[in-house]
């Protein structure tokens, strides 16, 4: 089949988990369907990672957004239009031009669209369109305002919110079929768009690739956070296992480590690392694999919702034990205490992450079990094989 694929950012192995979801979809699906790939970048130096796509898709076509959300010009658009600010971030007049000559230029067989905020990119037209919500937009940001908003500034960030909850609710029901990552992410959609026949498709990971490279654990033990912190969520986790369980912690296990690897690291979470010599930060570490595998345990505070985690996946990949809240493996479906262990206290994130760093055989056998149980369901080749069927199903027949 002939596809045109529309992601909001870059793909890449190398950077955030959506990125990582959409380059291993794109390298999957390419061995059945040949791929036109249009995305946007804010920087240059990204196209870095143009040729590596190549290798999969018939074309990659890129288009700048702005750099910053927090431009005179998206400001003024949000306020003044009915569109919130991540439609006006990552709309780009240039991009729908291209999709619109695109489509007129060849013939496709369906459209896959990954957020719903790529979706104003795409005009009137009869081809099939599969849209993917990697996330549900609405309730991150609601998270965010019940959260971290002072009260005065809270309903002029509603308003944001409710514009988002209605364009995302439009373009689950215009799409042809509308999908979540997860099956609570599904229930969501079809709880908000009464009728709407939701399915899943959820993030994956590439097991055998994570089997590949053995890497030995560094010493001291060291607790392990990773993510892309331009998202609001894993400031919010970091800054709790920071301040809350990693006390406790450094109390109890003399000499270990934390480590916070990942992109875009505020300064609020760098300046952790000049008050504590014991806490690490790296950014752009070329194989997300020495990471995980060095690490003791991946401990993820995760209070904000949406999705499902990719950095719990790649972990357990990886034979690492995670530590995390309910919602941080929501969706997930896996067994608590057995595959991971889980807790919404605070209290008891640190006195189980305590448990993993001082009991070598409880660490090997949560980390063993949470590998089989990745293998077994989130293999990106069992994901790919479920699409498949659903492009089967939605193309023009």
């Amino acid at each position: 089949m002939k596809i045109l694929m529309l992601v909001p950012f870059l793909p890449n192995d190398q950077l955030s988990g959506g990125q990582t979801r959409w380059y291993n979809l794109i390298r999957h699906l390419s061995k059945q369907h040949k791929i036109t790939l249009m995305t946007l970048i804010k920087d240059d130096w990204e196209k870095k990672f143009v040729p590596e796509l190549e290798k999969y898709c018939e074309e990659v076509l890129v288009f700048k957004r702005p750099k910053s959300p927090w431009t005179f010009r998206n400001l003024f658009l949000t306020l003044i239009s009915f569109n919130p600010l991540v439609v006006v971030r990552n709309f780009s007049l240039e991009e729908r031009r291209a999709v619109k000559k695109e489509l007129a230029k060849h013939k496709y067989d369906l459209i896959h669209a990954e957020t719903f905020y790529v979706m104003p990119h795409i005009p009137k037209t009869k081809i099939p369109i599969i849209l993917v919500e990697p996330t549900i937009e609405f309730s991150v940001y609601q998270h965010y305002v019940d959260h971290e908003v002072p009260w005065f500034l809270k309903p002029i960030y509603l308003f944001d919110v409710a514009k988002l909850r209605f364009w995302e609710k439009y373009y689950w029901k215009k799409a042809n079929k509308s999908f979540a990552v997860s099956e609570d992410d599904k229930k969501v959609m079809e709880k908000e768009a009464p009728g709407l026949n939701a399915g899943v498709v959820s993030n994956g990971v590439d097991y055998k690739h994570f089997q590949e490279k053995m890497i030995i654990k560094k010493d001291p033990p060291r607790i392990l956070y990773v993510g892309d912190f331009k998202w609001m969520q894993n400031v919010e986790a970091v800054n709790i296992l920071v301040e809350k369980i990693w006390p406790e912690v450094k109390t109890a296990v003399p000499g270990v480590k934390l480590w916070l690897n990942g992109m875009n690291v505020p300064s609020n979470i760098s300046d952790y690392s000049k008050k504590d010599s014991d806490i690490e930060i790296t950014q752009g570490v070329p194989d997300i694999r020495d990471v995980y595998k060095s690490s003791t345990v991946l401990v993820a505070p995760i209070k904000g919702p949406g999705g499902t985690r990719l950095k719990v996946l790649e972990a357990m990949a990886s034979g690492l034990p995670v530590v995390s809240t309910p919602v941080g493996v929501s969706g997930l479906g896996l067994t608590k205490g057995r595959d991971a262990l889980v807790s919404s206290s605070e209290e008891e994130l640190a006195k189980i992450t305590i448990k993993v760093l001082t009991n070598d055989d409880f660490a090997t056998k949560i980390g063993n079990n949470g590998k089989e149980f990745v293998k077994n369901n989130f293999d990106w080749i069992k994901i790919v094989d479920k699409l498949n069927k659903v492009y089967e199903e939605t193309k023009i027949k």
